[in-house]
């Protein structure tokens, strides 16, 4: 793909009516993710993620990247409504993914300068995303747009102990 056709990309609203290609693209996403140890099954979570991208798309919160053949990428993202008061707004980029031919020219970061301009509208004083810790393709991409380390998650396995103390 050549910069000509990186221009043709255009950052979109979408409509209630292309729900179902926005879920393909995030079962694409998940599925992706496997690679990098995420527990998500993706097309096991096709139904939940169809209605979480609906009310996306119904609030505003979701942008597309379209060109003449269809979407090729998405970002998702909103106001973080948590149950405990903070001293900061923190806006939520929860997903961002683009087709991988459309990769490595720019899609991805107008993606996410939308979500970042529509979040600071909105009184994000904060932005937050995640990325698996072994995807360091995605976090030197979110370095290079100005995101550190915040917090990190820690994770084991728990063992099966099948033998019982009195045995």
């Amino acid at each position: 793909m050549d910069d000509a056709d990186e221009r043709s990309v255009r950052i979109c609203r979408v409509d209630t009516d292309e729900v179902d290609v926005l879920a393909d693209l995030w079962v694409a996403l998940a599925a992706d993710q496997r690679s990098y140890r995420s527990h998500l099954r993706a097309e096991e979570n096709r139904d939940r993620i169809r209605e979480a991208m609906a009310r996306h798309v119904i609030t505003d919160g979701v942008r597309v990247a379209r060109t003449d053949e269809g979407v090729v990428g998405f970002v998702m993202y909103g106001l973080e409504h948590g149950d405990f008061a903070q001293d900061e707004t923190r806006g939520v980029v929860r997903n961002l993914y683009v087709e991988p031919a459309f990769r490595g020219v720019g899609v991805g970061s107008r993606l996410l300068e939308t979500a970042e301009a529509a979040l600071s509208r909105a009184g994000a004083t904060r932005i937050t995303l995640e990325a698996m810790a072994q995807n360091e393709h995605a976090r030197r991409f979110y370095a290079r747009h100005g995101y550190a380390v915040h917090r990190v998650e820690f994770e084991k396995a728990v063992e099966s102990d099948t033998h019982s103390k009195e045995d």
